[in-house]
């Protein structure tokens, strides 16, 4: 139902939405018209909401409210791919026709036949400029993208039709692209010996195992930290976003158990009990018959970004927390997750060689921001999305939902791992090198007091640190009762030194 003009009227995507009755997750950026007054936004929780003065309005149709979105609230392929399944061709058609050589027409016309592989009845263009889809100052794009003759549109996207994130450029990405992340781990790398360095890797795989695991509040067998530890040695040799990989980097390290011959077919959720026969659902994955097309695009769509000159930071993000989103498996997608960011990483020279990023660690100490890269997806999502719960905790999905899951604004998640890089980099890295610089220094001087095997001094620097850099009456009596008073002073005090800074 149209308003009245003396009334703010929904425009663009807003107004396609209520006019058709969509599902669809919402746009970052909501239009609104007004009979009076100037241009005026407004921005809470990273949602844009923008007022127009009357002169914007784009009329009652279809295809001025289409064109009026592309341009102020950007592009939107889960708005755009529902609406073009209940507007008819011969609509869409008609509106491209009757201005062609209009770019916004021309992009409409691409995406319609992109989104629904449909052919719509019009001819080839055989004259004018290119434009490219994706406008590269407001979004991340695939260059140099594919010149379509058809429609003389360059489609520089980020995937196919099954999987397609959009991940736009904000002030805040620009910010962090502006920071060469190598470089300053670079930097970092060379202010400390290369035998400590060579030291400290093994150290940092065993750090980003344990955080991976401890993330989802598990604690992993001797063997399974080995197996992990192991993937993690590889990430730099290998791309394993191929399904027969991912398959195998599943069975690794979850419980033999659960091992995945394939993608699951059971509809699982990430949820928790809260009383008896009472589950909270905090995220519902694709359902299982989905799971192939859009699993097939994920791993189109990180191809697409390795040749599409991409940083490599906005590719990790889209296709590990791509794959998360998916859940493919029974068991073990996050680990998968953060994995793939460091798999993707060092195939794009992000990470030095010889050197790792406990990425893991960093969101295991900042959940919050870690909870809100996944909740900026999962909790629109849950609004859309229509289930049942039986008394056993099996989950039947009601609804097509496929479509939500394919097109994705990532900007979020893109944001978020720029974040856990940066953090990576200037305070775990660093926090861990600082410790085995501290601790040769540490050493050498209690070997002075004493002479004791390296066994020992670990245990005393570790009980130290462990309570404020003394040893308690307790511990000198079970571990350490041959050392004298003075001895023990002296060894208590150069732990102290040693550790001083942190």
């Amino acid at each position: 139902m149209i308003l009245g003009t003396t009334q703010i009227r929904p425009a663009g995507y807003a107004f396609l939405i209520e006019q058709y009755g969509l599902s669809a997750l919402p746009n970052w950026h909501t239009s609104s018209v007004s009979p009076t007054g100037t241009l005026r936004s407004t921005v809470q929780d990273g949602r844009e909401e923008s007022v127009y003065p009357q002169s914007y309005w784009p009329g009652d149709g279809t295809g001025g409210h289409l064109e009026f979105a592309l341009k102020y609230d950007g592009v939107n392929l889960g708005i755009l791919s529902a609406l073009f399944d209940v507007v008819p061709p011969e609509e869409i058609a008609a509106w491209v026709n009757s201005k062609p050589t209009g770019k916004y027409a021309r992009k409409i016309w691409f995406l319609y036949e992109f989104l629904t592989g449909r052919e719509l009845p019009l001819p080839d263009l055989t004259k004018g400029n290119y434009t490219p889809l994706l406008e590269p100052d407001r979004y991340y794009t695939a260059a140099p993208g594919r010149r379509m003759q058809r429609q003389r549109v360059i489609d520089n996207l980020l995937g196919g039709k099954d999987f397609c994130p959009i991940i736009r450029r904000t002030e805040k990405l620009d910010a962090m692209e502006g920071i060469d992340l190598r470089k300053r781990c670079e930097e970092v790398a060379a202010s400390y010996p290369p035998e400590l360095l060579r030291r400290a890797l093994t150290y940092l795989y065993n750090k980003e195992t344990k955080s991976s695991f401890e993330i989802e509040h598990i604690k992993p067998s001797p063997s399974r930290t080995e197996k992990f530890i192991g993937l993690l040695e590889m990430a730099e040799h290998k791309d394993f976003c191929e399904k027969p990989l991912l398959i195998d980097v599943q069975n690794r390290i979850v419980d033999p158990r659960f091992q995945d011959s394939d993608y699951r077919a059971n509809q699982n959720y990430v949820g928790q009990a809260v009383s008896y026969q009472k589950q909270v659902v905090h995220y519902v994955c694709p359902r299982p018959s989905d799971l192939p097309e859009l699993m097939e695009g994920l791993l189109t769509a990180h191809h697409v970004m390795k040749k599409g000159a991409l940083p490599a930071i906005i590719h990790a993000a889209a296709i590990s927390y791509g794959f998360v989103f998916m859940h493919p498996f029974e068991d073990g997608n996050g680990r998968i997750h953060r994995f793939l960011i460091h798999n993707i990483l060092c195939l794009r020279g992000e990470i030095p060689k010889g050197l790792m990023f406990p990425v893991s660690a960093a969101m295991l100490k900042n959940p919050e921001l870690y909870d809100h890269s996944l909740e900026a997806f999962s909790n629109p999502l849950m609004r859309l999305v229509e289930y049942n719960l039986d008394d056993l905790g099996q989950m039947t999905v009601t609804d097509e939902t496929g479509p939500l899951y394919r097109y994705i604004d990532m900007t979020a998640q893109a944001e978020a791992l720029y974040d856990f890089v940066k953090i990576t980099i200037e305070h775990e890295l660093v926090e861990e090198l600082d410790f085995l610089a501290n601790y040769d220094k540490t050493k050498q001087a209690m070997q002075q007091i004493v002479d004791m095997p390296d066994r020992l001094i670990d245990l005393f620097i570790q009980l130290c640190l462990q309570n404020n850099g003394r040893l308690s009456a307790r511990r000198k009596e079970s571990h350490f009762g041959f050392l004298t008073d003075d001895e023990l002073a002296g060894m208590e005090n150069a732990v102290r030194e040693g550790y001083a800074r942190n």
